[in-house]
């Protein structure tokens, strides 16, 4: 993804200077613009690899949190194919996509062992995963990194820190089902802290449970 790029949430441009991912359909809840899933923040923490053989297990478990930005459309048999009646191709349903490489992510937070291997990036892990506030998430303190894109109106919604309260978090824009919240970018916006409640969107469950993650090549 490139820099400063407007993505299905309609986030502000500057979100992506920071750690963001998109998430497959089942888990975003929606098939067009934004989902529940959008603004949420969840820490991804690499586990091992998928696709090589043998498996490789990192000598020390790189962890990151992102902010969900963009949809990974449910297309054919690709990693962000899972559903509720079948696995992705790694036998999970759910995935996310990192956005990578990245200048928010140092470019050694996937580690390898090309000497073995013969080469540096594997692409896809297997990690575990866990809902968190995204007062923990890198861009939380820059006001220009929060919120949606004005100029998208009704099209957009990417809450600073959603709760799971209709109040503050995104229906489904392709469902019909709610009006969204108004977290349109206003230059008056101030950072509100408050106590955050653990939640889930639709079918992503808090922590614990094995995920993948993929990334741009």
């Amino acid at each position: 993804m490139p820099a400063n790029y407007i993505a299905s949430c309609g986030c502000t441009p500057g979100s992506e200077n920071y750690p963001t991912a998109a998430m497959n359909q089942m888990a975003y809840g929606s098939s067009n613009s934004y989902g529940p899933a959008c603004g949420t923040c969840f820490k991804l923490t690499l586990l091992n690899t998928f696709l090589s053989d043998p498996p490789f297990y990192p000598p020390k478990e790189n962890s990151v949190v992102v902010k969900v930005t963009d949809l990974c459309p449910n297309g054919g048999s690709g990693w962000c194919s899972g559903n509720p009646s079948k696995p992705n191709p790694a036998g999970q349903y759910l995935n996310f996509d990192l956005v990578y490489p990245s200048k928010a992510i140092s470019s050694n937070f996937f580690p390898s062992n090309a000497s073995y291997y013969g080469y540096t990036d594997f692409g896809v892990w297997n990690i575990s995963y866990q809902s968190v506030s995204c007062q923990e998430w890198a861009g939380y303190k820059d006001a220009s990194a929060l919120g949606s894109v004005t100029s998208l109106g009704s099209g957009a919604c990417c809450p600073d820190n959603p709760t799971g309260s209709p109040n503050d978090t995104c229906p489904s824009y392709s469902d019909q089902n709610g009006i969204p919240p108004d977290t349109h970018t206003s230059d008056a916006r101030s950072l509100l802290i408050t106590p955050y409640p653990y939640w889930s969107p639709l079918f992503v469950a808090t922590a614990g449970l094995v995920a993948l993650l993929s990334h741009g090549i």
